[in-house]
């Protein structure tokens, strides 16, 4: 039976058992203290833009008063959370912000995995690079310059949809900004159109980053293209989908303000379809200019998006520990 060395002290045995005693802690910062330094930064830039604004978590619990302040401020509770639950408008507006996140969840993971299996399937590399600047590009697109666009294609008077297509077919102009039902359909158009480039690109660099010699092997072993896929590449890319995804739930309650707002024209004949958390809460403040009422709207989409991120984690933990964000 081998014995453990006289000469390895206390600090070196608690190291071998998992458990840093504080003597061998200090000492690995000491030893370590250059990229600890090269943290400084990275982590005073975190505190200073994540953790020290979150005091603002007590404006949706008062009634502000701006003489006062914040502290100075009177306590009214959930007063304000009552603001989103008691109008007529808090199951339509909870409804299209969850409904239209999922649908842009899905359709940006498909297409974005599809076309960055293809692009990495390309032979030319320069057509390759072209086609994936291309689809980038809208990634970098306002939300001004997107509803310009979007309305040169679909306005009434002048749109290339009715002028150009549906004249040349005969048929009568289409009022797109007065049909809340067209919305459902464009809006993820529109949103894969901008986005999947950008995820494309993500995906592409975790299937560059697989090694060749599994595709080597199952070349030898006679495996088509299409076995290659779905044996080697989506496995291997499972881990990075199922990370964008629960990075994305995070977010199911908040809604791309540019894509509601300005894309739609801020058009009230489509709030049926178009009114989301962030749109209601904007008009909102804008009429009543009550800060608590919106701080209480952030606060509500921050923790329900906290608890989603947990469960869905939780689930992806219990089917494959290997794919779990953390």
């Amino acid at each position: 039976m081998k014995t453990i060395p006289a000469k390895l002290n206390a600090g070196a045995v608690a190291k071998v058992e998992g458990k840093l005693t504080r003597p061998s802690r200090f000492r690995s910062i000491i030893r370590f203290r250059m990229l600890y330094l090269m943290m400084l930064p990275t982590i005073a830039l975190v505190i200073i833009n994540n953790y020290l604004p979150m005091f603002g978590i007590l404006i949706a619990f008062k009634k502000i008063n701006y003489e006062q302040g914040i502290l100075g401020s009177p306590w009214i509770g959930f007063e304000n959370f009552k603001f989103l639950f008691a109008t007529t408008d808090a199951w339509n507006i909870t409804r299209n912000t969850m409904l239209y996140n999922i649908v842009f969840i899905a359709t940006n993971l498909v297409l974005a995995v599809a076309f960055a299996l293809m692009l990495n399937e390309m032979r030319s590399r320069v057509l390759a690079k072209f086609f994936q600047s291309a689809m980038f590009l809208p990634y970098f697109l306002s939300a001004v310059v997107i509803s310009y666009l979007v309305f040169a294609m679909l306005g009434e008077e002048h749109g290339f949809i009715n002028n150009v297509l549906l004249k040349s077919l005969g048929l009568d102009p289409i009022s797109w900004y007065a049909k809340p039902e067209a919305w459902p359909i464009l809006l993820p158009i529109i949103n894969a159109w901008k986005n999947v480039g950008y995820f494309s690109v993500v995906y592409l660099a975790a299937i560059v980053g697989i090694e060749e010699e599994y595709y080597e092997a199952a070349l030898i072993d006679g495996a088509s293209k299409w076995k290659q896929m779905t044996s080697i590449t989506l496995p291997l890319l499972m881990p990075v989908m199922v990370i964008m995804t629960l990075l994305q739930i995070g977010r199911i309650f908040y809604a791309d303000f540019g894509l509601f707002f300005q894309v739609t024209l801020d058009t009230g004949a489509l709030y049926p379809t178009t009114n989301v958390i962030d749109t209601y809460v904007y008009r909102s403040f804008m009429v009543m200019g009550d800060i608590g009422m919106s701080s209480a709207a952030g606060l509500y989409q921050s923790a329900i998006g906290l608890v989603l991120v947990f469960a869905s984690n939780f689930i992806v933990k219990k089917i494959n520990r290997d794919n779990a964000l953390f």
